[in-house]
């Protein structure tokens, strides 16, 4: 092609524009619908229609399938969280006080949390798909890393988190976190479908509270019988 017959730059910056518009719009409508009535009652046609698309084909140019486009939402948030994470992580870090425990567990959940707390949208993410990681027949810490647990920022939280629990070995180490971030997302699924979930005091309680739970988990010994049956 001569360069005389080439798009010109904006011209090319307006189409990825759009490009990315109508994809954050099929994401988006993904989310709401998934949401509100579940993966397996949504149809590519819902979303489609959801995200004020006239193209009946649209998402298949975009993502090809439905799986592409789960896979491409799964992407975008779990971005969002390492950004926050990292953010909060920096802060912690920056002030120069002792690093606890209790500290490492709210950066668990508060990077999900601040985005739910804050955007409709992410919210709708978190309720769409939190239960991806409770049910994973897989490792929960393996499914969170690819939907908003992973990242440089999930790998140093997650290096922070094992210095701090040194009484625990691998193996033990492993299948408590794994039960850490299932009962993580499970809280934060099923909360946010309560009324008036992101105001106030309300949610700092459930915030805390789940805090709680998680460094509790997280710190207590292992009894004997830990101790026995994991060698089986």
């Amino acid at each position: 092609m001569s360069k005389s017959n080439q798009p010109e730059p904006s011209t090319q910056a307006n189409r990825q524009s759009r490009s990315e518009v109508t994809q954050i719009a099929l994401m988006e409508a993904a989310e709401k619908l998934v949401a509100e009535q579940g993966i397996h009652h949504v149809t590519l046609k819902d979303i489609v229609k959801e995200a004020g698309q006239k193209n009946p084909s649209a998402l298949q140019y975009h993502f090809k399938n439905l799986q592409g486009l789960l896979d491409a939402i799964r992407d975008r948030r779990s971005q969002q969280a390492h950004i926050k994470r990292g953010e909060l992580i920096a802060q912690l870090e920056a002030s120069n006080s002792p690093i606890k425990l209790r500290d490492l567990c709210e950066l668990m959940i508060l990077p999900s949390f601040l985005l739910a707390k804050s955007d409709l949208k992410y919210r709708q993410y978190v309720m769409a798909f939190s239960f991806d990681i409770v049910t994973s027949q897989d490792s929960a810490l393996d499914t969170a890393r690819k939907t908003g647990g992973g990242g440089e920022s999930g790998a140093h939280l997650g290096r922070l988190l094992r210095k701090k629990l040194k009484h625990l070995d691998d193996k033990t180490y492993r299948a408590r976190m794994d039960l850490a971030v299932r009962a993580c997302s499970a809280a934060m699924g099923s909360y946010f479908q309560q009324k008036g979930a992101v105001k106030g005091a309300k949610a700092e309680f459930f915030l805390n509270n789940v805090v709680d739970a998680l460094e509790g988990m997280l710190s207590a010994p292992e009894t004997r019988g830990t101790n026995t049956l994991k060698l089986i």
